[in-house]
Order: structure tokens, then C-alpha cells, then sequence
């Protein structure tokens, strides 16, 4: 029976960080105001006649906290990659040369500075929500060891691990959420 609890356990500490780790990647697409070349992630363009993601046509780097510099491998493309950022809902105007796009990435107001704060609460709320969800369900395991035959001692003890458990990993997703808060705060 201790092998199974500690199977338990094992399995907490996986699942647990695993949400941590879903939490830190929804809150790393919440744009913080600074330029970032994962902001054009989502973006495609026409590649003779296929709409391919930008990063598979152009380097993207950002030179400065307030723009981004897209050279296509192919000069040709200039004019597409352009395009595809205007065409685009990021609701930024591409600035092209004989080198790439230049986007200037303005400032965010302080109202959209709010709700990307209300955002990343909610990001970091479906996380708790993940965490306490995987504490249930290895507590319901637990309570099944003991109807089997685990000693009472056992399952206590395993559950107290499993709350410090929780408890560290919520205390993790506060700790993500503060950063990322401060992160979109800071001007």
C-alpha cells in the first residue's frame, strides 16, 4: 500500500507542475508592452500561393523595448510580410525598406494595461482552479487505499503532503501572476 500512496504523490508533484507550467505559457502570450517577436506568432503569410507562419520566412528580432525588425530570407517577400501585418488584427502599421519591416509598437494606456491585468488574474485563477481540481482527485485516490485496507495513519500523512503540495504550487501561480502583473504595469 505505500507504494501505491507514493505512487500518489509522484503523480501530484507531476500533474501540479505541469499546470504551473501551462500557467507560465498562457502568461508569457499576454503581451507586457514591450516588443516581442512572439507578439507576430499567430501571424501568417502568403508564401507563393500558402499561407505560412512568419517566423518559417523571416528572422524577427526586437532591437529596442518599442519595435521589431522582420527580414524575410527573400526580398521578394517584403512587400507580403507587410501586407499580412496590415491585413492583420494586431493593429500596427508596418514601416518597409529594401532591408524588412519595421513595426513601432506605441505605448499601451493605462485601460489596456488594466485588462491585461484582468487577464493574467484569470490565467493564473484557471491554474488554481487546475491545481485544486488534481489535489480532489488524489485525495479520492487516497480514500479509496484506505477503504482497501491502508493504514489510517498513511492516508493522513499522504494528504498532509498533498495539501503542502497544493499550497507550494498556488503559492508558484501567485508568484507568476505578481511578476507577470508588475511586468504590464511597469511603463
Amino acid at each position: 500500500m505505500d507504494e501505491e500512496i507514493q505512487f500518489y504523490l509522484d503523480e501530484l508533484a507531476e500533474s501540479m507542475s505541469k499546470a504551473l507550467a501551462h500557467v507560465n505559457v498562457e502568461m508569457s502570450r499576454i503581451r507586457a508592452g514591450k516588443a516581442s517577436p512572439a507578439m507576430l506568432d499567430g501571424l501568417r503569410v502568403d508564401y507563393y500561393g500558402t499561407l505560412t507562419p512568419i517566423s518559417q520566412i523571416a528572422n524577427i528580432t526586437a532591437p529596442d523595448a518599442r519595435s521589431l525588425l522582420i527580414k524575410p530570407w527573400e526580398k521578394n517577400m517584403i512587400s507580403e510580410v507587410a501586407k499580412a501585418i496590415k491585413n492583420s488584427d494586431l493593429g500596427l502599421n508596418p514601416v518597409s525598406d529594401a532591408e524588412g519591416v519595421r513595426l513601432n509598437i506605441p505605448a499601451m494606456t493605462e485601460e489596456r494595461r488594466r485588462e491585461l491585468v484582468k487577464q493574467a488574474k484569470n490565467e493564473s485563477e484557471a491554474g488554481k482552479v487546475r491545481v485544486r481540481g488534481i489535489r480532489k482527485d488524489v485525495n479520492e485516490s487516497l480514500r479509496k487505499l484506505l477503504k482497501e485496507g491502508a493504514s489510517e495513519d498513511a492516508v493522513k500523512s499522504a494528504e498532509e503532503k498533498v495539501q503542502k503540495t497544493t499550497d507550494s504550487y498556488i503559492a508558484e501561480v501567485d508568484k507568476v501572476l505578481s511578476k507577470k502583473e508588475s511586468e504590464i504595469m511597469t511603463i
